[in-house]
């Protein structure tokens, strides 16, 4: 059998991508440290796995005798269930774990609990979390692999993957290189509650690594403070202007305002009607700007964050954005987990 390239991952009648190189990284807790490269292998993974999502026959058998635990110490819908169904989808044996109604409930720490998770010989560990660090923190407490699905106002690694797996395949006017993960002339704007969202810091060190320019827009009470310097020297800009935010910008992605993280910080908008006057994206700002694409991480609030009319525009991405997510989770937990247990079986063998 031919074995695919890095420029040609999928060879036809091979249903498994292989890496051109391994990742430099035993877990996966953020991009901040990801080279260019890394990321890119593991979008390139992620489109060759989507292929095999279109097929009849769309389980592999790359984590065959792989025991994942997902931990969700936080309400989620789409990251627990795209995790769980790449797990399967790569035949892994799966054990799911949410903090309401377990021990947590009633006082046991997340050291204690990974400790028994340990015990039980989970081989990776997908962790929630509304604590900044606790991703970092469990690789401390157990010695297999551990994915970040987001970590308080921290990271939120594999939402930032999957949002540039779904940018490469839009059509962009002059922008040729998307399809090969060169974004480089690329605009992209990140609209919203910037200073609570993981999502706008994963993507940002995402982005910026492919070649992007981004855009951060929102107001100023949700901006991060002092954060054109921490932004490191990245390809960022910083307003609090829609129209300077949408000017010349290729891809729009709106975020929710993340209430639940805003604590005490009451009246950081006046109301959500005057936010979505000011910040939301409404159909006469896809008539002023023809190509513009628009993206969000989910859950939408209609009407705060985008009208519903432009969810619902053949302009939106945002189904594409969910589709992407087991693709590119496939892609992690096989380069992280499964990449040497790689075999060239048929689907179902």
């Amino acid at each position: 059998m031919t074995l695919p390239t890095p420029s040609d991952p999928t060879v036809p009648g091979t249903p498994y991508p292989v890496p051109a190189d391994s990742l430099r990284h035993r877990h996966l807790l953020g991009l901040a440290d990801y080279a260019p490269d890394e990321i890119r292998l593991i979008l390139q993974t992620a489109r060759a796995f989507r292929e095999v999502l279109d097929r009849r026959i769309r389980s592999v058998p790359s984590l065959r005798g792989v025991t994942c635990c997902n931990l969700f110490f936080e309400n989620s819908t789409r990251t627990r269930l795209s995790f769980e169904l790449a797990e399967k989808r790569l035949s892994a044996d799966v054990m799911n774990f949410s903090a309401s109604g377990s021990s947590v409930s009633k006082g046991e720490t997340l050291k204690d609990t990974a400790r028994n998770i340990e015990a039980m010989k989970v081989d990776l560990a997908v962790i929630r979390h509304r604590s900044a660090g606790a991703a970092h923190f469990l690789t401390r407490c157990i010695d297999g692999i551990v994915v970040n699905a987001g970590d308080g106002q921290h990271e939120h690694p594999t939402q930032a993957l999957l949002d540039a797996l779904t940018m490469s395949d839009l059509a962009v006017p002059g922008r040729d290189g998307l399809a090969g993960f060169d974004f480089r002339g690329l605009n992209v704007t990140i609209l919203g509650d910037i200073a609570h969202s993981r999502v706008a810091r994963s993507n940002v060190y995402g982005l910026t690594a492919l070649g992007a320019h981004v855009t951060l827009c929102g107001p100023r009470t949700m901006m991060p403070a002092e954060v054109e310097a921490a932004l490191d020297g990245r390809d960022v800009t910083v307003t609090d202007r829609l129209d300077v935010a949408l000017d010349g910008c290729d891809v729009a992605m709106a975020l929710r305002i993340q209430l639940e993280r805003q604590g005490d910080e009451i009246g950081l908008t006046p109301s959500l009607r005057e936010y979505h006057t000011m910040y939301g994206v409404r159909p006469e700002h896809l008539d002023q700007n023809p190509d513009l694409w628009v993206m969000h991480p989910g859950p939408v609030n209609r009407g705060v964050e985008l009208a519903g009319e432009v969810v619902d525009s053949d302009r939106s991405v945002i189904l594409d954005q969910v589709t992407n997510g087991v693709a590119v989770r496939m892609a992690v937990l096989y380069l992280l987990a499964g990449a040497d247990t790689f075999t060239d079986a048929e689907p179902g063998s």
